[in-house]
């Protein structure tokens, strides 16, 4: 079977880009190796920027978001023993906002739109092998219902994380890694409470991060800063709460508390792979780039990404031009490295380093401080958190 773009990786970005490229009349293949139960089930991001809604809605996969995601203009910050800070987004970015709208809820609309009208989704086929990209006729060689096929492509996307086969498809000597590891993960919860806040609430703590997030009116979703190789087991859910409510601590506010009905931990990390693209091969989202949650960055970068990588593939398809694609690399590179800038300024002011000093806390102290009190930094936050407009 052959077709103009084949997909690996049936995520945000792999199906936001098929469907972007349905809408362009350019014909597509979505090869995703979970079923779609565990694809609709992944818990993962719950924030979206201005310009991922405005992709979607460009998609046609905005009108569930539109009716029933919580638009957020703003943050707030917590800090020194109780001082807080709101930072307003629409009115430090010439309107801007963030939409919190879960990364499940996103892909079970894409997927329901893939399989109504889209070109083929493929699911329960996984891709072993991607060879021929300096050709122009790659093969993407993929196992689908206990039988090998393969799918010739004029362009392949590989939108299947880190550890899939279209980034170890790059030669290592084609390809560089930039990566970072933080010394502490995320203790996450979900729970059966309305959120205690309108908006997501940030704290810095002398006994680390935490973050007070939802997923609805309803379902709260709250992270803690725990040490590397933490079993969330070992928490007890009065353990939990009796920490959410030290580090989140400021007179007059009160913590809700209520069933917990999931628990996982989370590694932080950062990593760049460059370059994202290798002939006919592009890389997109975490197959790309990793950035830590703490800058509500992955999906936002992944979304990003494909949104360029369309308007490239438009371009040739409808023009013969190839300057785009040449240039897609770069163009998201530049996006990226910003992002993952935003996100280690984020993880490591807000933080508390197991080796820190006095000195270490005081610094992040002070750059709280000047958020609240300087309107130069306070827009740089709220443009970065708010996202950069896709060019």
């Amino acid at each position: 079977m052959h077709t103009t773009v084949g997909i690996i990786g049936g995520g945000p970005s792999g199906l936001l880009l098929a469907r972007l490229l349905h809408r362009a009349g350019i014909d597509c293949v979505v090869l995703e190796s979970r079923d779609r139960a565990y694809v609709e089930q992944r818990q993962r991001a719950g924030i979206l920027e201005q310009s991922t809604v405005d992709a979607l809605r460009e998609a046609g996969a905005a009108g569930r978001l539109d009716a029933e995601g919580l638009v957020h203009d703003g943050i707030e910050l917590r800090w020194d023993g109780g001082r807080s800070h709101r930072v307003d987004f629409p009115s430090l970015t010439s309107g801007r906002r963030v939409w919190v709208y879960a990364q499940t809820e996103v892909v079970k609309d894409l997927v329901a739109l893939q399989l109504a009208d889209g070109p083929p989704l493929r699911f329960g086929a996984k891709a072993v092998s991607v060879e021929g990209v300096e050709t122009d006729r790659p093969v993407v060689t993929y196992v689908h219902e206990g039988r090998t096929k393969t799918l010739t492509c004029d362009y392949v996307v590989g939108c299947d994380g880190f550890h899939g086969v279209a980034r170890a498809a790059v030669p290592d000597t084609a390809r560089t890694t930039y990566e970072r590891v933080y010394p502490y993960s995320w203790l996450g919860i979900l729970a059966d409470v309305p959120p205690s806040c309108e908006e997501l609430i940030y704290a810095h703590s002398s006994r680390g991060f935490a973050l007070h997030s939802m997923r609805s009116p309803e379902v709260s979703r709250l992270y803690l800063q725990v040490p590397n190789g933490t079993d969330p087991s070992t928490w007890s859910d009065a353990q939990i709460w009796d920490e959410l409510d030290f580090r989140f601590a400021r007179r007059g506010w009160t913590l809700a508390r209520g069933p917990i009905t999931a628990k996982n931990v989370l590694p932080m990390r950062s990593s760049v792979t460059e370059p994202m693209r290798f002939g006919r091969l592009f890389l997109a989202g975490d197959a790309a780039h990793i950035v830590p949650p703490t800058g509500a960055k992955g999906l936002n970068l992944a979304a990003a990404d494909v949104v360029v990588l369309a308007r490239a593939l438009v371009r040739w398809h409808t023009t013969g031009s190839t300057d785009p694609l040449d240039a897609y690399s770069d163009t998201c590179l530049r996006r990226v490295w910003r992002a993952e800038h935003f996100s280690w300024f984020m993880t490591t002011t807000l933080h508390t380093d197991p080796e820190q000093s006095g000195f270490d806390t005081r610094l992040q102290v002070s750059q709280l401080d000047r958020i609240a009190s300087s309107p130069h930094a306070e827009g740089e936050l709220a443009m970065n958190y708010a996202g950069l407009p896709i060019t």
